[in-house]
């Protein structure tokens, strides 16, 4: 016999699962530590539908996701947009006016595009200051998918449809105090 306690969380895992399911361009690591080099993975899990392969992946970089650089992949076309920012920063002594603000990998013919039954993942790697919301728009041969919503407040995406991906990122470890020498061990005869 089953008990209710025992049906309840099986129906939670079955949505849980579903839900899961249904989140089709996500971060592999969704948190990040401020002011630190982060590689942002973003994992395709199927096409936009049912027989349908991915052809192209258009990543719009959140301003607070600064130097982008994206990793190329054998078979598809790499072209990057850079814009002026609204708030300059300062990296390597620099001083830095514009930054990327797209990414997008297009395969070159269909022999190299993602078939919808497969998996693959698409990288960029920069250094958050955030939360940051990355939305991408996942072109198909039968049409696209914009990963493009964020909730109107908080960071919980239940109830959307096409989410974003969130990057949570946390403020960096406190340093450790310097550790002062230990005592000289006594000495014993």
């Amino acid at each position: 016999m089953f008990k209710p306690v025992f049906l309840r969380a099986a129906l939670g895992l079955t949505l849980g699962l579903s839900a899961a399911a249904h989140a089709h361009v996500t971060l592999e690591q969704p948190q990040a530590v401020a002011g630190s080099a982060y590689k942002a993975v973003f994992k395709v899990g199927h096409a936009c539908g049912e027989g349908q392969s991915t052809n192209a992946i258009t990543v719009r970089v959140p301003e607070g996701f600064r130097g982008a650089q994206p990793v190329p992949k054998a078979g598809w076309t790499l072209s990057v947009q850079r814009a002026a920012l609204a708030q300059p920063y300062e990296a390597h002594g620099h001083q830095i006016k514009d930054d990327v603000v797209e990414v997008r990998w297009q395969a070159q013919g269909p022999a190299n595009a993602l078939p919808g039954a497969y998996y693959d993942e698409f990288v960029l790697r920069g250094t958050p200051a955030g939360p940051l919301w990355f939305k991408v728009l996942q072109g198909c041969d039968g049409g696209q998918s914009d990963w493009a919503e964020v909730p109107a407040s908080g960071r919980s995406t239940r109830g959307l449809k096409a989410p974003a991906a969130l990057l949570e990122v946390v403020a960096p470890a406190p340093a450790a105090a310097p550790s002062t020498p230990a005592a000289p061990a006594a000495h014993v005869h």
